[in-house]
């Protein structure tokens, strides 16, 4: 494969959250022409403005500066957008896109349905993908999380299943990042799988609506209906005609449930749950959760199915 120059490229990413922010970081270490969109009158966008993108590096805090706008032109074109905001802002955020003459729109975000009504708005410019990255924004300055290089990072691919020519340009943007990527043949599935996967285990995390306890997160009741959640999904989803993919995850459906919960009950005690996922992305997710449930149940109705 040719090497091409991304100064030549010009990216956005479309929200300034901590996906849109750890990947940033990364392109503009790698010498990749970066802008950030901020909510106007956002504390975000004033904090990135006065003190540039800060991060945490090893216990040191730094500071990269980026170029950050609050309002998007329809003739300010990009070569790709990164739209990094969750689920239940995508719609928003793809109508906010909708007449910017930019071609290519990277949706970095789960979908539980597909992508039927994303289409419906930007067309044939979207490509789909899945952050590998993650991690909490505190006080202004980002913690971010990557895998380790072995493991798959960031996921994308046309929903066609074909490479193409901006798979691969994108793919080459990813190398000169040194972030870790891999190219999907079937996004749709992928991501509804992934979507099962953060239904069954943040949604775990909620009782009543309202965020379990560090204690009780830890039972063995909370891993069972984990277990129970994402064995019934799974199923759902493969009599609906969507293939499990990862094909690991099929794994799942033949392992006894208390092998399974007890995995779950060691993930649950793991210094990830108890520092990020009660105390603040269980928080924020919520929203995102329940419209990917809903979303789900309401494709699964129409074949029919009921977990």
């Amino acid at each position: 494969m040719i090497l091409i120059s991304e100064k030549q490229y010009r990216i956005l990413f479309f929200g300034a959250g901590v996906i849109g922010s750890a990947y940033a970081i990364k392109f503009i270490e790698a010498g990749i022409d970066v802008t950030m969109y901020a909510r106007s009158r956002s504390n975000r966008l004033k904090v990135l403005k006065e003190n540039g993108l800060q991060y945490n590096e090893k216990g040191v805090v730094k500071s990269i500066k980026v170029n950050v706008i609050d309002t998007l032109e329809n003739d300010d074109v990009y070569d790709y957008i990164f739209v990094t905001v969750r689920y239940d802002q995508s719609e928003q955020a793809l109508l906010a896109l909708k007449d910017n003459q930019s071609r290519n729109i990277v949706t970095m975000t789960n979908t539980s349905t597909g992508f039927s009504s994303w289409l419906e708005i930007v067309g044939d410019r979207l490509l789909p993908a899945f952050p590998g990255a993650g991690g909490q924004i505190k006080e202004g300055i980002l913690y971010a999380r990557f895998p380790p290089k072995i493991l798959i990072g960031a996921v994308f691919g046309e929903i066609s299943g074909l490479v193409t020519e901006r798979v691969d340009n994108l793919a080459q943007l990813f190398i000169t990042a040194k972030l870790p990527y891999s190219i999907k043949k079937d996004m749709k599935s992928y991501l509804i799988t992934h979507s099962v996967s953060d239904i069954a285990l943040v949604g775990a995390l909620h009782f009543e609506d309202k965020i379990i306890d560090e204690k009780t997160a830890r039972t063995r009741q909370t891993a069972h209906r984990i277990t129970l959640t994402l064995k019934a999904y799974l199923r759902a989803i493969q009599k609906a005609g969507v293939a499990i993919n990862p094909s690991a995850f099929k794994m799942v459906l033949t392992c006894p449930d208390l092998i399974l919960d007890s995995f779950f009950m060691m993930w649950l005690r793991t210094k990830m749950v108890k520092d990020m996922l009660l105390p603040d992305y269980a928080i924020n997710a919520n929203n995102e959760v329940v419209q990917l449930n809903n979303d789900l149940l309401d494709f699964l109705s129409q074949n029919d199915i009921t977990p």
